[in-house]
């Protein structure tokens, strides 16, 4: 069991703002013990972010990077979570950490049974805590790591086939079953920034500035806003410097005024269908935000709970961040644990915009979500 010392072995970059360390609090983030500690000057108390003590008010809260500064403060260590005691790892969490590496460092995915014999849990015990720990199964985080193999691989210049072979793949068949669905695109193209990807673009004018909307055959790729049609073109061209950029067919017009009918909140707004790129775990997280209804805002705490990695709400965030769908997948129905609004992709202004237009459409239209 590994023990951190809260005084001098903290990464200062985590947990950097207010905002971050108030949302751990909020989440009871057993994570973000050590990192920093919060005192309420109501009682007189400093605790731990994980600490199960009653709910207090984010303005009697303050933050503290070490229980000697908490306590030069003039506050005193809780008894619940004991706050001046080094913070110690819980041993699933070590067990699960440590299986995470085997299955990170493996030429092949190991199997089920070889993972639990290694940190000497039964089978089904270990997938359910593997499960709830990481919200994922362990095949699943397998999956995830040899997909980033391969995307890491295929920026070097091996050879496509052992990219693939050192990413874990028994075949290459195998791997190509699943790879568009995976990366977007064949390998080749990914390899060559999305040469001979075609791509249908068109720049509109909205209520909320200007709007990028992008389509291949398997429908919306990317929906992108920003100041200037300029801007918006230099970030998509970025993500696919040789891929073919074409001018919109009456098809894809329809399409983009769909997209324009969503960003008014038009109650007969089409869905579309959509190409959506990602890993394992940001599908995951972008199809619990389509589950937010119109109207209705989830924190990125209750996100990691629906999905089923409650201590996972940094990568929650970390994947609206990612987002290329804006609106479609509603990142903007995102807020903190206090209701405060948290920064937004393309500016908090657009972000408040919009919940206030979906506020007032949901209420003169409530069937629709």
């Amino acid at each position: 069991m590994s023990t951190l010392n809260a005084d001098t072995n903290v990464d200062p970059t985590h947990y950097a703002s207010d905002d971050q360390r108030w949302a751990a609090v909020a989440a009871r983030s057993a994570a973000a013990n050590g990192y920093f500690f919060y005192s309420v000057h109501t009682t007189g108390i400093y605790c731990r972010p994980s600490c199960a003590s009653r709910a207090t008010l984010r303005k009697n809260v303050r933050f503290h990077s070490s229980p000697a500064e908490a306590e030069r403060a003039g506050f005193r260590p809780c008894k619940r979570c004991h706050s001046d005691q080094p913070v110690t790892t819980p041993p699933n969490i070590a067990l699960i950490t440590r299986a995470c590496r085997l299955i990170e460092a493996s030429d092949l995915p190991p199997s089920l049974d070889d993972l639990a014999q290694a940190v000497g849990l039964s089978k089904h015990h270990f997938h359910r805590i593997f499960k709830k720990t990481t919200g994922l199964t362990p095949k699943a985080y397998a999956n995830a790591c040899r997909d980033r193999k391969v995307r890491d691989g295929l920026g070097s210049k091996r050879p496509i086939t052992d990219v693939i072979f050192n990413a874990g793949f028994n075949s290459g068949g195998r791997f190509y079953a699943t790879s568009t669905a995976t990366l977007g695109m064949k390998p080749k193209k990914v390899r060559a920034g999305g040469k001979g990807e075609q791509i249908r673009f068109a720049i509109a004018e909205c209520s909320l500035g200007s709007i990028l909307v992008a389509v291949t055959d398997r429908g919306v790729c990317a929906i992108l806003l920003g100041d200037t049609p300029e801007a918006l073109i230099t970030n998509f061209q970025d993500q696919f410097p040789m891929a073919e950029l074409i001018g919109g067919e009456d098809k894809f017009d329809a399409w983009v005024a769909g997209v324009l009918a969503i960003v008014g909140s038009t109650p007969s707004a089409p869905d579309l269908p959509l190409d959506i790129r990602g890993t394992a775990f940001q599908q995951r997280v972008w199809q619990a935000l389509r589950e937010i209804p119109r109207g209705e805002t989830a924190s990125y705490a209750e996100i990691a709970r629906q999905i089923g990695a409650p201590k996972a709400y940094r990568a929650v965030a970390q994947a609206c961040g990612a987002n290329q769908l804006a609106i479609v997948i509603p990142c903007h129905r995102v807020v903190r644990s206090d209701g405060g609004l948290p920064g937004y992709r393309w500016g908090v202004e657009r972000k408040r915009t919009l919940l206030k237009r979906e506020k007032r459409s949901s209420k003169a239209n409530p069937q629709r979500v």
